[in-house]
């Protein structure tokens, strides 16, 4: 199984890291008169950040261009679905950012690490 977004497969998955972050609550506190403390009213769960990093691989520029064109078309404001290689599901998934951090020749063509920023909205 491979790392898909949306069921496209984007990703090399062989030096694919997913880190996901803690899951935040809302909350709302208020002093009222004749209480001693305050009023705590939970307001749920809210959204977790979680980030990815690894490379893309390509034969040639032209490649590697299609590629990281292809993943930046994700940052339109709508939520997706990460499935990682292990089976994983994370849905409701916004790209916040996505940077390309070093580009090198290696082997038969080209590399470069990204690091991609996703919001999992609350439910």
């Amino acid at each position: 199984m491979s790392v898909t977004l949306d069921g496209q497969k984007l990703f090399d998955e062989r030096h694919t890291v997913i880190e996901v972050g803690s899951a935040q609550r809302a909350s709302i506190e208020r002093a009222a008169a004749g209480l001693d403390g305050v009023l705590s009213i939970d307001m749920g769960r809210r959204s977790r950040q979680i980030r990815q990093v690894g490379e893309l691989r390509a034969r040639s520029r032209a490649d590697l261009d299609r590629r990281v064109e292809a993943v930046s078309a994700f940052m339109e404001g709508r939520t997706h679905t990460l499935v990682t290689s292990s089976g994983e599901e994370f849905e409701n998934l916004r790209m916040d950012s996505f940077k390309v951090k070093d580009e090198r020749v290696s082997g038969g063509g080209l590399v470069a690490d990204y690091e991609i920023i996703y919001t999992q909205l609350g439910e």
